[in-house]
Parts: structure tokens; C-alpha cells; sequence
């Protein structure tokens, strides 16, 4: 069913990105996201009945989340549609994967696929790209291995007298040896950091976690209930006190202590008591 999925005409509209990228993007993040309710729905009629049209409409919900993965890496210097395209193969993946009884979000279960597909990728493509990835590199990548003699380093001289042959600057040259000398790195790299030799992997800090889409997610849904919670508090108070926090707080334009004091015709001291008293009574509640 993967090949089915991928191979579907929806799939060449936006799964596999081909042209403007930004355009990419605002067609991507004008699809609705799914409710909880709808992604289980959809999630079993695909298991059951292999409902395309189901998979068609959790595939392109969930696309903005790819993008988000895709940005954290962008270290790696590989074009954006590619990593994103590549993160897509990963979503349909997930999607035909995906069991709605295990009482999970489809984004949480899909990062991980995503995620894979993206490293297979980058695994394939990472040591030409950070060798030589434009024209005048590529030229000079390979005058360079003509030009030298021997294994080691070169020397001042020698620099020099490279960069007067292929009439580029000496930093050039030695900037172009480096990449030469460098030894490919393992994508994930060892765990055992007690090793005295451990080098953090690339995977460890190349990746932007301020693009996680499950950390995103239970970010909105925290600040949401939070919301709730903090209405529900006002609405505990007495008429006064609500006001009082309206106006000193939640107001675009937050009132003085004198400002307020005026408007009830009591002291600054009594307003700031009862500020006090009412922000205590609504922590008491929230926590409740």
C-alpha cells in the first residue's frame, strides 16, 4: 500500500514539493489541522476499509509538521524541498502505520518515520555537499588534489604557490584543504558518552528542537487549558476584584494603584490588598 499511496495524483500536488518552495509553505499551512476526533475517525476507516481518501486528508493535515522537522536541518546545507519531500515519504509511511486504538496523536507516532526517512537522506547526500557544492569549489577540489605531492599539510609556501596557480586567494586554499583532510562522520555517532574520545554526532545538535511538532503541540494545548483555567479563576471573584486584575493586568493599558484608588474612592494600600488577596484566591482555585 506505500507505493499506492505515494504514486497517488495528491501526492504530486504538494507531498512532493517541485516549485516555489514559499508557495509550498502557505499552501501547506492553510490546511486545516484535525481534531482528535476526526484523526481517529479517518485513521480507522483507513485500517479497515483502506480508505485513500482517509489517508489523502491525514496526510495533508499533517504537512506544516513535516516542514517544522525538515527546518532543523538545514545545518546540513541540502536544498529545503528535498528534506521536505523526503519527510513526506516518511508521513505517508507513518499514516499506513498508524493505529488509532494506541491512544496516541498521529504526529507524535509520525515524527519518528519522519524523522528516519530525512537521516536516510542526509546519510546519502551530507560528504559531497560539505566538500564541494558550487562550480568554482568543484574546480578547485579537484587542481588541489592535482597540485599535491604529498599527505600532509601544506606549507605557507606551498600555499602560496597554489593560490597564484589557480589565481584564487590562499584562504581559499587552505580553507579547501581542510574540507579535503576531514573524515566522515557517523550520522548518530556513539552514545557512550564516558568515553573519552566521545564527540557529540551530528544528529544530537543539528536538529532545532524549537521546531518539534509534538513539544508545538502540547505547547498549544497547554497554553489553551491554561486559558481556561485562568477565566474559570475570574469568574470566581467578586465584581471588584475582577476589575481590579482586568485593569492592572489584562488590559492593554494597565491602570496605577492611584488610578484605581481614585476610581473606588479607597487608599492605594487597599487596592494593592485586595490585588493581593485576589490573585491568591485564583492560584488557590487554578490549582484546585
Amino acid at each position: 500500500m506505500d507505493t499506492v499511496m505515494i504514486n497517488k495524483p495528491f501526492a504530486l500536488d504538494l507531498v512532493n514539493p517541485s516549485g516555489s518552495l514559499e508557495a509550498y509553505v502557505s499552501a501547506a499551512n492553510r490546511i486545516p489541522v484535525l481534531k482528535a476526533e476526526e484523526e481517529c475517525e479517518l485513521a480507522t476507516q483507513l485500517q479497515q476499509n483502506d480508505d485513500l481518501e482517509a489517508a489523502r486528508r491525514l496526510v495533508m493535515s499533517h504537512l506544516r509538521f513535516v516542514i517544522y522537522i525538515a527546518r532543523g536541518y538545514s545545518g546540513y546545507g541540502l536544498p529545503q524541498a528535498d528534506l521536505v519531500q523526503e519527510g513526506n515519504v516518511g508521513l505517508m509511511k507513518a499514516v499506513k502505520r498508524f493505529d488509532p486504538n494506541m491512544n496516541v496523536r498521529l504526529v507524535s507516532f509520525a515524527v519518528h518515520w519522519i524523522r528516519a526517512e530525512i537521516h536516510e537522506y542526509i546519510l546519502r547526500n551530507w560528504r559531497i555537499v560539505k566538500l564541494a557544492t558550487t562550480k568554482a569549489q568543484r574546480k578547485l577540489f579537484f587542481n588541489l588534489r592535482k597540485n599535491k605531492k604529498h599527505l600532509g599539510w601544506f606549507s605557507h609556501a606551498e600555499v602560496q604557490a597554489v593560490a597564484k596557480d589557480l589565481n584564487v586567494e590562499p584562504a581559499v586554499v587552505l580553507e579547501m584543504e581542510k574540507r579535503m583532510s576531514g573524515q566522515d562522520t557517523s550520522f548518530d555517532g556513539s552514545t557512550d558518552s564516558d568515553d573519552d574520545d566521545f564527540v557529540p554526532a551530528p544528529a544530537g545538535y543539528l536538529q532545532d528542537l524549537s521546531h518539534e511538532p509534538s513539544l508545538l503541540l502540547e505547547q498549544e494545548n497547554t497554553q489553551v487549558h491554561n486559558n481556561e483555567k485562568l477565566l474559570l479563576a475570574l469568574e470566581t471573584l467578586d465584581t471588584r476584584s475582577r476589575d481590579i486584575l482586568q485593569q492592572r493586568w489584562l488590559s492593554e493599558k494597565k491602570s496605577t494603584l492611584h488610578e484605581l484608588a481614585r476610581q473606588y474612592n479607597v487608599s492605594a494600600e487597599r487596592i494593592r490588598q485586595l490585588e493581593q488577596n485576589a490573585i491568591k484566591k485564583m492560584r488557590t482555585t487554578m490549582a484546585a
